[in-house]
């Protein structure tokens, strides 16, 4: 079985279905690669439940559910989702919990500091971001306050590393910081509170700690990639191109 990655989703606001329908990931990859998916990743921001988008999410709904694989999401910063309490935590058969937005085609959030074990492959998942679309709020004040990590969440991520710091990969929204500023820095060297924000000092903090082959991560809208020589581990962030975890090699293409 393989697993599919994909970037920032946005409720379709443009056009990041077009990457990601059926049509166009089987001319990406070919039907029997295809035909191996098992689940779908969005690396954060998928803003299902985006307040006023009902007909634009029931359109989506429709084109996700011509593909035959569930669709599960890591937490971002622009997520109608968080905060909830309306939402059903089920059960899916990959450990632990997962919050479920909708069941035909079957579309949930993965918990921020939990473990999954999806078609074979151990993740962590992380999530959240710092919101920089300050036309759309006031200074220093979030779209939702739980676009960062509560302090029950950090304790318990942080607990749970102390029993278990080996995993296949990280599925994230934003990276490590170290990482951002390697690739997003621009020439003169400026560095931006997108580079290093709270969400990206935990994922660094995290990434000292652990064991793991890659991350995957969005964020950004650029597709990027980073190979770290001495901890041999890579960094995916994606956007305009997806990827497809199988076995031991991970396969790209711009859809």
């Amino acid at each position: 079985m393989a697993v599919l990655l994909s970037g920032d989703f946005h409720a379709n606001a443009m056009n990041e279905l077009a990457r990601i329908t059926r049509r166009a990931l089987v001319r990406g990859y070919g039907q029997a690669l295809f035909n191996e998916i098992g689940y779908h990743v969005i690396l954060g921001d998928a803003g299902f439940l985006w307040p006023g988008n009902e007909k634009g999410d029931a359109s989506s709904y429709k084109t996700l559910a011509a593909r035959p694989f569930p669709l599960l999401c890591v937490m971002g910063n622009h997520e109608p989702v968080l905060g909830r309490q309306d939402l059903p935590e089920v059960a899916i058969g990959i450990g632990e919990k997962v919050l479920l937005v909708h069941e035909n085609p079957f579309i949930a959030y993965l918990k921020r500091g939990c473990v999954y074990t999806i078609d074979g492959f151990t993740f962590l998942a992380l999530g959240g971001a710092l919101s920089v679309d300050k036309e759309f709020r006031k200074e220093g004040i979030s779209w939702w306050a739980q676009e960062y990590w509560s302090e029950a969440e950090k304790e318990g991520v942080m607990k749970r590393l102390k029993g278990n710091s080996r995993f296949d990969y990280v599925l994230s929204h934003t990276g490590p910081g170290r990482i951002n500023r390697l690739l997003f820095q621009d020439s003169a060297g400026r560095d931006f509170p997108k580079f290093f924000d709270e969400a990206a000092a935990l994922n660094e903090r995290i990434d000292r700690m652990i064991a793991c082959k890659g991350w995957f991560c969005g964020h950004w809208h650029q597709d990027k990639y980073y190979y770290d020589v001495n901890l041999k581990r890579e960094y995916r962030y994606l956007y305009h191109a997806t990827a497809v975890l199988r076995g031991d090699a991970v396969v790209s293409c711009h859809t």
